[in-house]
């Protein structure tokens, strides 16, 4: 079976599909600038727990295809709609992290619940309602701070990146932090698998789109994961403000952990989410 869909407007998407094809199925929806190798630890843990687990990388990033449009949350989500209806995943858990969340809310709201697909979502520390400073959202992040991203990204990404995965992303910044080289190399790795132009153009759909009408519209039962360290994404902004606008969320903030808390406690994580999943 070919590992790769092609969407609507002719972008292949790369995906991995394991596990029985008649067990539940769980999607995870990675951030940015990864791949669905960012989820090793879930998919191999859900996995043995006896579910079908889905992931694949997103327009532009890890192995699909490096297009020059549609890095926005729109084709995100179409895109992951590719992925479900050509594997005709029903009954689904959606798990998305940071960007990855935004990916989940639209998917959710405008495609998986219209379809039925939907059963449960998971946002980790997810980047809904919007992390930019707006009228509506007077807490959040300003502009300048995705500017620089931007600027990073664009003019020295091998840098820009081995530093952020080595500072904030995983809280290695931190005073008295176990710093894991290897997660260094690996979101390196993943990073500079994907389009720059992909990576620079997702930092406004990541920061300046505004999903609350998306959060709205999740009648599914959602669990909102965050780390109260989330030096990228800041919990208050997030994971709070999620577990307001949802109709029906259960909220869990971790004291100290970072914002990539899959990979650096992922044992706590996995056994929260599969408590859910299976409650």
């Amino acid at each position: 079976m070919t590992s790769t869909v092609t969407t609507k407007d002719g972008v292949s998407i790369f995906f991995k599909d394991w596990g029985p094809k008649d067990a539940q199925p769980i999607m995870f929806h990675h951030g940015w600038p990864l791949s669905s190798d960012d989820w090793d630890a879930q998919l191999m843990f859900f996995l043995a727990n006896g579910f079908r687990v889905v992931a694949h990388d997103r327009r532009g990033h890890g192995r699909s295809e490096q297009v020059s449009d549609g890095h926005d949350m729109d084709h995100y989500a179409a895109d992951a709609a590719a992925v479900v209806e050509h594997l005709d995943l029903r009954n689904a858990v959606h798990i998305g992290h940071s960007t990855g969340g935004g990916e989940v809310a639209r998917y959710v709201a405008q495609h998986g619940i219209p379809q039925g697909r939907v059963a449960k979502a998971v946002l980790v520390a997810a980047v809904p309602p919007i992390m930019a400073k707006t009228e509506a959202y007077p807490n959040g992040l300003p502009l300048e701070v995705f500017d620089g991203f931007r600027k990073g990204t664009a003019e020295n990404r091998a840098q820009f990146f081995r530093d952020v995965a080595a500072g904030p992303f995983y809280g290695f910044n931190r005073e008295g932090a176990t710093v894991y080289p290897g997660v260094i190399d690996n979101w390196w790795r993943q990073g500079m698998m994907g389009s720059v132009k992909a990576h620079v153009e997702g930092i406004k759909a990541f920061s300046e789109t505004d999903q609350t009408a998306d959060l709205k519209a999740m009648t599914v039962p959602t669990l909102v994961l965050a780390g109260d360290d989330d030096q990228v994404v800041p919990y208050k902004q997030g994971a709070e403000l999620q577990g307001k606008l949802l109709p029906n969320a259960t909220m869990k903030i971790y004291p100290g952990l970072p914002h990539g808390l899959l990979t650096t406690h992922a044992d706590v994580l996995n056994a929260d989410i599969l408590a859910f999943v299976r409650g």
